[in-house]
């Protein structure tokens, strides 16, 4: 009988260092003969608890109850039972004798004794905690009686231990044995190792031994007698010293004082079930309990429960014990966030509970619960996310950004909700500075080539803010492709007035990374013309940046004119206030929500400074413009253009692979360089009609002279097309002056011309070349070259 014990528990062997874990620090207390100490596994080096029990004489009571014990705790489990991991038992020779000691080795736990004086709870707090680990003992017991019919007998303060999220767990199984008051042919002692229990924490039937009266009891006589001793010592902070102390009740709360009596009434068949005092005390009624109880049954509530819920919970959690919602209340929350039992607002919840953690434990325990959500198809998981990023996202490694988190968030640019294209659009402004010079460049910078021709203006605006505020981490070659495109053929084109002026802006904060002759041909043509746009905030932003950039400009000057032509050329901007400035003018910008026409305030006009420093030379990478007017060659209406499903390679700003700039461009890149417009050269046909023009006989009105003028500027910045680019700020520039110039001068001029009378003004743009065929069937020239009146004169006139 001995041996099968022994194979029971584990087995014999050679002694601790045979046990697969180290022993450590004993605790100061532990039930019985018992010994508790700290330990970790020599495996993986998690914490346990170890328990152990030593006797000299192999057939020692104390011996076999303790085998009782583990053979019990092995097989009965429960949440609130401590769990059981490994139990062993080693023969030792001890001088001239043998010792015999059994160890059992369970999950990490600690005397709830000296537990409750480590936590040092006061108040209501503390009665909230007591409530919270007594309900959970009640359950154990209830569970013991109710459902497996087994007696623990010994039901107290030293049988109660404390896990690491501090949940209240039951131990201490040696007088455990099962309620055989139903058989009616049961003799002897009901609990076998009773001798073991303290004469203090027995009631008055098992004191006198009397098992007749015990068997006729219901099954949860004994223990619930134990719940009563429980009670006593928790509230009066000592232990029993004998029975007649559980009179003295001053200490135990008014509202658990009915059920405190009701536990440790003398008649045993009238003790409370340890069920029914779950369901029936107020006591156990307060926010701990019922928080906890919600999210331990979680999967249960249904969305509209849980939502409530979670709302309500960042503020609950300052109500509760600070150390309880750190342990016990934040593992059960990532738990749900992982695995999908909770909605978003949980999040909310998480992020405040984890700004009480240390640095340390910050990055062990919540990082990765965010990590993971990251990857989660919930749309309002991810939009929770981006909403809060910039209470994490420094917290974030840059590897974990560009390898585990910008994958995922990428796929918001091409979201069909503009909500969270918008939000993914902001979280950059925090991830761009941790991406890798690939994900930078070869893949954000597409998404942000069609974010800018977004059908949401509020985006298209925030677009331009953010690459403005990037563009410190983009490498020369990528800058050099990029910015003046970005800047100035999308954004100062576009038909939302915020957008202007972002881009505007954006320009003046980059100025640093601009040569003298980018800021001369590309810069200055493209804004001046904004200094009669429609938007008065537009118009002060462009005189600033008017007046910052001829000052770049005269500074080059006065320095080759001294004689220093080595920076002459490439004089920028490399320490301006209004670079500082961008960065909080895009944050004001970006965090604002739900007033899309405020989504681009711009910086402030102290912003802009003249310039003070100088700067490097500027690369070569990209061509120089050529001085002659310029105009962009697009075909399609970025304004107006909706956002595509996903970035292609050939996309608004251009081939970008990792910053190398490529030779061949889309000619419908919006981004490609300006090319300048071709010289026009009229047909023969028209040449007649040129040489009209030359002494016309009446002058037109003023009126028709205006709207002739603007149909021809009109007609020249849309080359042919119906969409207007510039929209509602459409203007001449002196990039179609020049070229009427040209135009006008290059017809030859005939005296005798008949048709001089009747001449119209000198087209101002390349006319379409008329047909070969000059029949009745065929049309003139295009009516929007301002012709139709000598066309109508001369094909009378012909007949």
């Amino acid at each position: 009988m001995f041996n099968f014990l022994k194979g029971v528990v584990g087995g014999s062997g050679g002694g601790q260092k045979d046990l697969p874990y180290n022993i450590g620090d004993p605790y100061p207390s532990a039930w019985s003969s018992w010994s508790h100490f700290r330990g970790t596994s020599k495996d993986d080096g998690s914490p346990v608890s170890i328990f152990s029990l030593s006797g000299s004489n192999p057939q020692d009571g104390r011996l076999a109850a303790g085998r009782n014990g583990v053979k019990r705790l092995r097989t009965v489990r429960h949440p609130n039972i401590l769990s059981f991991l490994y139990s062993y038992e080693v023969e030792a020779v001890d001088g001239s004798g043998t010792k015999v000691t059994i160890y059992i080795v369970t999950e990490p736990a600690m005397p709830l004794y000296e537990k409750i004086k480590e936590l040092s709870l006061e108040g209501t707090q503390r009665d909230e905690y007591y409530a919270w680990g007594l309900h959970q003992i009640a359950k154990a017991v209830s569970f013991l009686n109710n459902d497996c019919k087994l007696v623990h007998g010994n039901v107290c303060l030293e049988s109660v231990v404390v896990t690491q999220t501090l949940d209240w767990k039951l131990h201490a199984f040696d007088v455990l044995s099962e309620y055989d008051g139903t058989s009616g042919t049961a003799t002897g002692p009901m609990l076998p190792y009773e001798w073991l229990v303290g004469s203090q924490y027995k009631s008055v039937e098992l004191a006198k031994s009397d098992w007749v009266a015990i068997r006729k009891s219901p099954p949860w006589a004994i223990d619930s007698w134990g719940l009563g001793c429980l009670i006593y010592e928790i509230f009066s902070g000592m232990k029993l010293g004998k029975t007649e102390e559980l009179r003295n009740t001053a200490s135990i709360p008014k509202s658990l004082l009915p059920d405190y009596q009701r536990l440790l009434s003398s008649t045993p068949s009238r003790r409370l079930n340890a069920s029914k005092l779950i369901e029936n005390s107020e006591y156990f009624q307060n926010k701990l309990v019922d928080t906890i109880h919600f999210m331990e049954i979680l999967s249960l509530k249904d969305s509209v429960e849980k939502d409530t819920f979670f709302r309500k919970l960042p503020n609950l959690t300052e109500q509760l014990p600070r150390q309880i919602v750190l342990k016990k209340l934040f593992p059960l929350l990532t738990s749900a966030l992982e695995y999908g039992s909770a909605t978003a607002p949980a999040l909310t919840a998480l992020l405040k509970i984890g700004s009480w953690l240390s640095a340390e434990e910050y990055t062990l325990k919540v990082l990765p619960t965010i990590i993971k959500l990251f990857a989660s198809n919930d749309r309002a998981i991810r939009v929770a996310l981006l909403q809060h990023i910039d209470q994490y996202g420094e917290s974030l490694s840059a590897q974990a950004v560009d390898e585990q988190v910008y994958p995922h968030v990428a796929t918001g640019f091409v979201d069909t909700s503009s909500i969270l294209r918008e939000l993914t659009l902001k979280s950059m402004l925090i991830m761009a500075p941790k991406l890798s010079q690939r994900n930078l460049s070869g893949s954000l910078l597409k998404y942000l080539s069609k974010l800018q021709v977004d059908e949401e203006p509020a985006i298209r605006t925030n677009t331009t803010i953010l690459l403005g505020n990037i563009a410190s981490y983009l490498n020369d070659g990528t800058r050099k492709r990029v910015l003046i495109n970005a800047f100035t053929v999308r954004a100062l084109r576009d038909t939302f007035s915020p957008a202007r002026g972002a881009g505007v802006m954006a320009l003046c904060a980059t100025s640093s990374y601009y040569d003298t002759t980018e800021i001369a041909t590309r810069i200055l043509p493209n804004i001046v013309v904004l200094t009669i746009d429609p938007d008065s905030d537009v118009r002060s932003k462009v005189f600033q940046a008017v007046d910052q950039f001829m000052q770049i400009l005269k500074q080059s000057n006065e320095k080759s004119n001294a004689g220093d032509t080595a920076h002459a050329g490439s004089l920028g901007l490399s320490s301006m206030p209004g670079n500082a400035g961008l960065l909080e003018w895009a944050m004001s910008s970006l965090t604002l929500k739900g007033k899309p026409l405020d989504q681009a305030p711009i910086a402030a006009s102290n912003s802009v400074r003249p310039v003070t420093t100088t700067t490097a030379a500027s690369s070569g990478l990209i061509e120089t413009p050529s001085m002659a007017p310029v105009r962009v060659s697009s075909s399609s209406d970025f304004a107006d253009a909706p956002a595509p499903p996903s970035p292609t390679l050939t996309d608004g700003w251009g081939e970008i692979e990792n910053g190398v700039h490529e030779e061949q461009y889309s000619d419908k890149d919006g981004w490609d360089d300006i090319k300048p417009l071709e010289e026009p050269k009229p047909s023969s046909a028209l040449a007649n009609i040129q040489a009209a023009q030359k002494r016309p006989v009446s002058q037109p009105k003023p009126q028709a002279t205006s709207l002739r003028s603007k149909s021809t500027v009109k007609a020249v910045a849309t080359k042919d097309e119906d969409d207007d680019l510039w929209g509602s700020i459409a203007v001449p520039t002196p990039k179609i002056a020049s070229k009427s110039l040209k135009v006008k001068t290059s017809g030859a001029v005939e005296d005798d011309d008949p048709w001089a009378a009747i001449a119209a003004p000198p087209p101002t743009t390349k006319a379409k070349p008329l047909s070969a065929g000059r029949g009745r069937g065929t049309k003139a020239a295009a009516p929007k070259l301002g012709a139709q009146r000598i066309n109508r004169t001369s094909s009378s006139g012909m007949q």
